[in-house]
């Protein structure tokens, strides 16, 4: 893949924020139940589909204001919208980064344990490995996994979901004609959309790919679809067995109990498996830059040894707080009371400071960065000029 190439530009984000979405939430089904089937079959449709929009929206206006200002990592992006009160987002990034991890520690022992009956802890430690190996090598071979990944997790949905509905789709025009629409559902895909958008932070080292305005505005419009498509593809599959499937503690697993095709359960938990591979992967890194940023500013290089470091011990935190709370509480609750911090501290000032700083190409002042054109885009197209 060459320099900065289209794919890079402009697909390479959304595929990143793919990953990192479904494995910190609906690979497993149960994110999908909470914030979108709870509201009903046609509500929960509806609710994707105003999701894709506002995911497309909000991250066109924080890939704009990276590659502007050149804030490749979260502590810089929100300098620029919160300005001082920039540490009120890594507060919240924390409990949220730890709270995903968490769900991912949860669910890897639970699928490992479900599906080859042996103790959880061997599917936690696997996943810490493989992190903390991916983490060790750094941001390169991570955009290459999780890029790659995300094509054979198409795959492996689309095959899911088709099988699924050819088996029990005959109840799906039903459960949509019965849903009166009476619930909250605009509520909770706003509440849904919070949130995840947070995956911004993990990503934004992929903003040094941009060359142009066009190219940051091209590849957030795509994020929000290619994000939401695998979901409502397993949005559609898990709503024809409505509403039985609302407290499976794993929606995919019953679906896939329903479907014994034996190839395809193994097939679909290794994709699955290594979607949280992934995620957590993404979601350690950009802590890693976050601390790596900190090393530059005081004139050194952080040590490779201390990228998989941070990954086991931010890992193994997250392991604990799971197996004190369990995967649906952790689901239920915690991205639940976190949804409205980050409407105050991330979707309200991009909406408010982020459009107003990209639209008077006004970038604030932060120490340790260098606003204006990014080094790689050719002078003459629509960035700012240099301060």
């Amino acid at each position: 893949m060459s320099k900065n190439s289209a794919f890079q530009r402009y697909f390479l984000p959304g595929f990143l924020f793919q990953s990192v979405v479904i494995g910190g939430g609906y690979a497993t089904g149960r994110e999908l139940v909470e914030f979108f089937l709870n509201v009903g079959p046609l509500g929960g449709l509806l609710g994707l589909l105003v999701a894709a929009v506002g995911f497309s929206l909000l991250m066109a206006i924080a890939f704009e204001l990276s590659r502007m200002t050149r804030a490749y990592d979260y502590r810089l992006l929100f300098k620029q919208l919160l300005g001082r009160g920039w540490f009120l987002y890594e507060i919240a990034f924390g409990a949220l980064a730890l709270l995903i991890l968490a769900v991912l520690g949860a669910a890897s022992g639970e699928l490992v344990s479900a599906r080859l009956n042996i103790s959880p802890v061997i599917g936690t430690i696997s996943l810490m490995t493989l992190v903390g190996l991916l983490v060790f090598w750094g941001t390169g071979l991570i955009e290459k996994a999780l890029a790659g990944w995300s094509f054979l997790l198409y795959a492996t949905y689309g095959v899911l979901i088709f099988a699924y509905l050819a088996a029990f789709g005959s109840a799906l025009p039903d459960a949509f004609a019965a849903d009166p629409l009476d619930k909250p559902w605009l509520v909770s895909s706003i509440r849904y959309v919070a949130y995840n958008v947070t995956a911004v932070a993990v990503i934004i080292f992929c903003a040094r790919h941009f060359q142009s305005r066009r190219d940051a505005l091209v590849a957030g419009a795509l994020a929000g679809p290619i994000g939401v498509i695998p979901a409502l593809l397993f949005f559609l599959g898990m709503a024809a067995s409505y509403p039985e499937i609302l407290d499976a503690p794993v929606p995919a697993d019953f679906m896939m109990q329903r479907l014994t095709f034996g190839w395809l359960e193994i097939v679909f938990y290794i994709v699955v498996f290594g979607t949280f591979v992934e995620t957590g992967s993404a979601i350690v890194h950009s802590i890693n830059e976050r601390i790596d940023h900190v090393f530059l500013e005081r004139g050194s290089a952080m040590p490779r040894w201390m990228r998989p470091a941070v990954a086991l011990i931010v890992l193994f935190l997250a392991i604990v707080l799971a197996d004190r709370v369990g995967l649906i509480d952790l689901v239920a609750k915690g991205y639940g009371a976190l949804t409205y911090v980050f409407i105050v501290v991330m979707v309200i000032p991009l909406l408010t400071v982020g459009v107003w700083r990209i639209w008077k190409r006004k970038p604030a002042t932060v120490k340790g960065q260098s606003p204006g054109i990014p080094q790689n885009e050719p002078p003459g197209n629509d960035a700012m000029p240099r301060s």
